[in-house]
Order: structure tokens, then sequence, then C-alpha cells
């Protein structure tokens, strides 16, 4: 049986579900895209190509070989996308929730049985069906859970909105004895520099206390101002909107001392190395064009 254990975000990795690229399908229509930047670089004829992306993942996967990470990955669906396990599902402490995401990515889910029948039954939670919540927006930060959200009566209208208020409240039920903390992300279907899809696009908690953060992505200033406190300025990195757009918060920790970062963040490399991280460097850049990065193709199951 697997023992899960996620109580942060940067505790020693142990193991983690990958996802993959092979077999990735076609470029998808405009009308299929879930988000801005897949569309704009479906318009622009740039869209990744699989024998690219399969490359990318794959230097991941030899990261944490290296970490010795034990790495479990979804099977194959035929003409699928699964690079993105981390919208599939999270871990905080030893439950394993199942994210209600968009209809369409079931298959994503079932892709994973494999792990989740090594996992006790009583662990494995699936939230009421009013709960939309994704992966992407959920840290464990010791006692805290971090939750991106929108709550906008116009929810329905982006497709950019995943998380809404009955995932925060039903997560807050299941962790009584966390401090659920939630803040509103800007939306835009359109505007890939306006968007933050998930909180793991504008922030992400690295190391012991030090943290990733992009002012814009928060909708309301003071919800923005709380973590710049909670973190403390001196160990805030100020990603500009450019860098937000290329994914530079979605990053992805093996402990508080190791990081693997995309080879073209280059300021943000500079810093961490500057701040004591090891910088684990990974071509990234043809997957961040689906608006998704380290951090949203890994779920991690196990850190120390």
């Amino acid at each position: 049986m697997l023992q899960l254990n996620i109580k942060n975000e940067t505790s020693r990795l142990r193991a983690v579900i990958l996802g993959t690229a092979i077999s990735n399908g076609p470029v998808p229509k405009v009308q299929d895209c879930y988000d801005p930047k897949s569309v704009e670089h479906v318009l622009a004829r740039t869209y990744p190509k699989e024998k690219d992306m399969i490359k990318e993942i794959e230097a991941v996967a030899e990261v944490f070989e290296k970490y010795n990470v034990k790495v479990f990955r979804p099977e194959i669906i035929e003409n699928y996308n699964q690079i993105f396990s981390r919208d599939i599902a999270f871990v905080i402490d030893d439950v394993f929730v199942e994210a209600n995401i968009l209809p369409d990515r079931e298959r994503e889910y079932k892709a994973i049985d494999k792990v989740i029948s090594q996992i006790n039954k009583e662990n494995v939670i699936v939230l009421p069906q009013e709960c939309h919540v994704e992966g992407g927006d959920v840290m464990p930060w010791n006692d805290y859970i971090f939750i991106g959200t929108y709550s906008g009566s116009d929810y329905a209208d982006y497709i950019t909105a995943r998380t809404n208020i009955d995932a925060v409240i039903a997560i807050q039920e299941l962790f009584p004895n966390k401090i659920v903390k939630s803040f509103e992300l800007r939306k835009s279907n359109t505007n890939a520099k306006e968007n933050a899809l998930h909180l793991d696009c504008c922030f992400q908690p690295i190391g012991k206390d030090k943290a990733i953060l992009h002012k814009n992505g928060f909708l309301v200033k003071s919800e923005y101002e709380w973590l710049l406190n909670f973190f403390g300025k001196e160990n805030v990195f100020e990603i500009t909107k450019e860098e937000m757009y290329n994914m530079n918060s979605n990053i992805f920790s093996i402990s508080e001392e190791v990081i693997i970062s995309e080879n073209n963040f280059l300021r943000l490399n500079t810093w961490l190395r500057k701040k004591g991280f090891t910088v684990e460097e990974v071509p990234y850049s043809e997957i961040a064009k689906q608006e998704g990065l380290l951090r949203c193709s890994t779920l991690p199951l196990i850190r120390d």
C-alpha cells in the first residue's frame, strides 16, 4: 500500500505521478482549447509537437531518477492529452482528493487507477458534484491550505475559472485542523497575460520560507499583500507579467534545497542560486505553450 504524506510543497519528495506526452493527439481546434494560451498557439501554428513534449517531460523523469524519487506514470490513452496530472487530483496529509474537473477529462483520472488502487480506500475522497476544483489551485503549506478561486457571478462564463467557493468550503470541512486561505484570481478567456489559470500560475512557496509571486494574478490587492507579508518582502521573488505568461512561478520542488526549473527562466534561476538553491534546469518551453509547466505536470504522493 502507498502511505501518502503531503504536508507542504517543498519537503523531500519520495513518490510522484508524472504526466505523459505519449500519444498526445492532434493539434486541438480552437473551440476545444481550455485556455487562451493554447488558442494563441493553435492560431499561430506554433502549437507544440508531441516529439518535443515527450523529450521535455522525459528530462524531468531523469531528474527524478537522479534523486531516487519513485515515479508513477498514467496509462496511455491514445490521442489524448495526459500531461497535466496535477489537474486531476491532489494529496493533503494522507488524503487523496479526486478533483471535479472539466467533464471531458474524466478519462485522465481513470488512467491513474493503478496508483489509486494502492491507496487505502478510506483515504480516497471524491468531493460533492457542485465542488469544482483542480490541483493547480490547491497548495498545502504546513498549517495552511492555500486555494486559488474565482467567486464572480460570471464564474460559468470562464472556462479558465477552475475552482469555486463550494470546493473551498468542502476542503475546509475535510481538514478542520488546517487554516484554509482562499485567493481570488484574475481570469480571462482571451488574454493569457491577464489570466491566472491556477494559483500556481501566480504564486508558489519554495524552500522553507520563500515564495514566487505575481501581483496582477490576484484580483484583491489585500490578498496579494497578505502573502507578501506572510513570507516577507525579502523572501519573495516578484515576477513580471511576461514571466508569469512564461509560467515562472510554476516550477517544482524536490526538496527544500532542490528545485526543477525551466532553462529559460534566467532571472529566476539566478536568484534561486543566489539564495542557495540547487536548480535542476530542464527544457519545458513547448509544454508551457499549453499554459502549464512543471508543477502542473506532477502530482506528489509522498514527501518526507
